[in-house]
């Protein structure tokens, strides 16, 4: 079993979080906040705050840009980031839309289907010359981003100006590709961005259709790893685990049978989980083991955004 909580890592102390090497790294993270509509529940979700709350939840040191509407959810969606440890000061309001919402269709095994209201609150962010100067200074170390955000204009420009403006800043582009927001000129364009990319299996056969990547996982990895210059990439596989790819090192690692209760955020869960391993400089082998875990963990609770710690990752 891997050991991942070896003395290199500070294990949990308050059921919510812990550091790794003793230290924090800076995340900047952009994109939709929202609320996830089940039948039954309402839960704050969105791929950037769900990715944010699990790197913290790992140690790290997420800023969230986006934005809420002047209403109900948004004053909500405000007091639950705070309640996870998300810094906030990036979190615009706006009265243009109102906050984002999305209803959440399960299906069998991992398959969901979303159904989002656009233009939302997200689509009204903006950055100002004073919040770059502050990125800036601040200086993250790692830039995520998907691509349901840069569908529309403005979104892109967001995205585009903060690249430009952070270029020493390494990017981590998790794919999360929606209906009408997947254009393949923009897909392009992000995966050529990229420095780290993460997206599911059938994922990799959009991409071929866009870019004319092989569809074999490891032809898929290494080839695009040529084409843009990838340090690694990650195929997630659902239940059977995930196939990457870290410098030159190829393998598939198998997954956990769990009793899914819903797998919304287990997918951003895995992202959280690949990049804090790269982050700790871990083998590809821990890296997919680790993630696996963390991913099917999420999977087995309810909401994108569970609580869960790292005594029950290894117990997994």
């Amino acid at each position: 079993m891997p050991d991942f909580m070896s003395s290199e890592n500070l294990l949990l102390q308050n059921g919510r979080s812990y550091q790794v090497h003793g230290n924090s790294t800076r995340l900047l993270v952009l994109g939709e906040v929202l609320w996830d509509l089940f039948d039954h529940s309402l839960r704050l979700g969105g791929a950037p705050l769900n990715f944010s709350a699990h790197a913290k939840r790992l140690g790290h040191n997420p800023l969230l840009i986006s934005a809420v509407g002047n209403d109900d959810l948004g004053d909500r969606t405000i007091q639950c980031m705070s309640g996870l440890g998300i810094d906030t000061k990036f979190l615009q309001k706006t009265s243009q839309y109102k906050t984002g919402t999305a209803r959440v269709e399960l299906g069998p095994g991992d398959r969901t289907r979303f159904v989002i209201s656009r233009p939302a609150a997200y689509d009204a962010v903006s950055v100002s010359d004073e919040q770059i100067q502050t990125l800036k200074t601040w200086a993250p170390r790692w830039f995520y981003y998907g691509t349901l955000f840069s569908s529309l204009r403005e979104g892109k420009a967001s995205l585009d100006r903060l690249l430009a403006a952070l270029p020493d800043c390494s990017r981590f582009y998790d794919l999360n590709l929606r209906p009408g927001s997947d254009s393949p000129e923009l897909v392009s364009q992000l995966l050529a961005a990229a420095d780290v990319v993460k997206l599911n299996h059938e994922e990799v056969e959009a991409v071929h259709r866009f870019c004319g990547l092989p569809v074999g996982k490891e032809a898929f990895c290494r080839e695009g790893s040529a084409r843009y210059g990838w340090t690694a990439i990650c195929v997630t596989l659902g239940a059977r685990g995930c196939a990457m790819l870290c410098g030159d090192e190829y393998l598939e690692v198998g997954g956990h049978a769990v009793d899914v209760a819903d797998p919304v955020g287990a997918g951003d869960a895995f992202a959280a989980a690949f990049l804090h391993g790269l982050l700790c400089h871990w083998s590809a082998a821990k890296i997919a083991a680790f993630a696996n875990r963390v991913g099917a963990l999420v999977a087995s609770r309810h909401g994108a955004i569970p609580d869960w710690t790292m005594e029950e990752v290894v117990e997994l």
